[in-house]
C-alpha cells in the first residue's frame, strides 16, 4: 500500500504512533531539513536510546560548526551515524516494516509518501543497507574535515571574489598546492564538480 500526504502536519497525525511502537528507525536525509529534525521526532516520540536509530547524512552538513555540533549530539544521545558521499533523498525506514519517502516542496507544503507493500519496503530497506556499509563512521569523517570546516568560509569566500588561486593561496597562509587540494576537498563534501556549483550550493546551505 502507498499513501501520499502533503504536508508534515498530516504526516505527522498519520505516523506518530508509528515513531511510538517503533524499536528501529533508520534515517537518511542530505541536510537538517527534516520532517524528523522539524518535530524533534526522535526526541519527543520515545527518545534515541529505547531505539535503535541509524542515520545517514551528506558531508556538506560537517562543513557547518552547529550542524557537526547537532550530529555530535545526536551520537552522545545514542544513534549510530555515518556519513555518504552519495545522492541522498530523505527516507525513514521503521521496523524495516514502513517507509516514508520526502518528495518534493510545492506551494509551501512537502509531499510525502508512506509506503507498507513488504516488496517495496524490502526493496528500499536493502537500498538503505547498503548504503549504510558504503557509507563512513562520523567520527571517522569528521576527523578527515576537521580543518577544511575551519579554512570552508574563508575559501568559500576567496572563489566567490574570483581571485587567482596563486592570491587565495598566499592570503590563506597556504601553499598553492595545498589550497588547490582544499578546494577540491570542498568541492567534494558539497557534492558539486565546479566552482560556481560550489557557491551555488555553499549559498542553499547557509555557509556563505
Amino acid at each position: 500500500m502507498i499513501a501520499v500526504v502533503k504536508g508534515e502536519e498530516e504526516l505527522y497525525a498519520r505516523t506518530e504512533h508509528l515513531f511510538m511502537s517503533a524499536t528501529e528507525v533508520w534515517c537518511a536525509a542530505a541536510d537538517l531539513s527534516t520532517f524528523a529534525a522539524s518535530r524533534r521526532t526522535q526526541e519527543q516520540l520515545g527518545g534515541y536510546r529505547a531505539k535503535r536509530v541509524r542515520k545517514i547524512y551528506r558531508p556538506s552538513l560537517l562543513l557547518d560548526h552547529a550542524a557537526s555540533a547537532h550530529l555530535d549530539e545526536v551520537v552522545r544521545l545514542g544513534a549510530e551515524v555515518r556519513i555518504s558521499a552519495d545522492e541522498i533523498n530523505e527516507t525513514i525506514v521503521l521496523d524495516r516494516r514502513v517507509v516514508i519517502l520526502a518528495g518534493d516542496r510545492t506551494a509551501g507544503d512537502r509531499a510525502y509518501s508512506v509506503l507498507t507493500a513488504q516488496e517495496t519496503v524490502q526493496g528500499v530497506v536493502s537500498l538503505f543497507d547498503a548504503a549504510w556499509r558504503g557509507a563512513t563512521d562520523l567520527a571517522v569523517y569528521d576527523a578527515r574535515v576537521a580543518e577544511l570546516r575551519t579554512l570552508a568560509p574563508r575559501i568559500l569566500d576567496m572563489l566567490a571574489s574570483g581571485c587567482k588561486d596563486e592570491t587565495a593561496a598566499r592570503s590563506l597562509g597556504l601553499g598553492l598546492r595545498t589550497y588547490r587540494r582544499r578546494v577540491a576537498e570542498l568541492m567534494d563534501a558539497l557534492g558539486a564538480t565546479s566552482r560556481f556549483q560550489a557557491g551555488v550550493r555553499a549559498g542553499e546551505l547557509g555557509l556563505l
